[in-house]
């Protein structure tokens, strides 16, 4: 039984405002791995290993869980870090108007227990990562960048399908691979 590392997001992608942010991390040579920007996405559920078998299975879950919403718009804005300010792992971008994914992530949360999944324990928070942290070298210059951009309005994105994605670990990075899309 072929497995993949597997988990549902909704893509974002590149944006030019979110591209300047990530340029301006890195001039502080910060220790970090910056998420490469076609690869940024919300991150709905992380599934882990995957059995190829349930793609389907998990398809529907999706499909179930988007039935009711119509396409909606989020505001991409603000910046902060995980889990604080002493201690960096993430640097994220945070939004507004999350209520609907918040809602999307819970349904699909409920729902692929029945596929053996166990359920998240911790609290959903709608986010970007745009960058993890690998050791405290230049803290605070990279802090210095998230607090430049903790009032910046990044985007207004509309939000229009929900994905099953593969993640391919390399040595460069991961490699994403949308494996199925629902429309909303």
């Amino acid at each position: 039984m072929s497995k993949f590392r597997g988990f549902i997001a909704i893509d974002v992608g590149s944006i030019p405002k979110i591209v300047e942010f990530e340029n301006e991390i890195r001039k502080t040579d910060a220790d970090v791995k910056l998420v490469e920007p076609e690869n940024i996405h919300i991150t709905l559920r992380f599934l882990g290993d995957t059995d190829e078998q349930i793609i389907e299975d998990i398809e529907k879950i999706i499909k179930n869980s988007v039935s009711e919403i119509k396409p909606f718009n989020v505001q991409l804005n603000g910046t902060g870090v995980f889990p604080n300010p002493s201690y960096v792992r993430v640097v994220w971008i945070g939004m507004q108007n999350s209520e609907q994914i918040a809602e999307i992530s819970s349904r699909i949360n409920e729902r692929i227990t029945s596929l053996g999944f166990e359920k998240e324990k911790r609290k959903f928070s709608p986010h970007l990562t745009i960058s993890r942290v690998k050791s405290a070298k230049n803290k605070d210059q990279l802090l210095n960048v998230v607090e430049k951009y903790s009032d910046v309005e990044f985007a207004d994105l509309t939000i229009n399908s929900v994905c099953l994605k593969k993640s391919d670990l390399t040595p460069k990075g991961p490699i994403y691979t949308t494996l199925k899309e629902v429309k909303i």
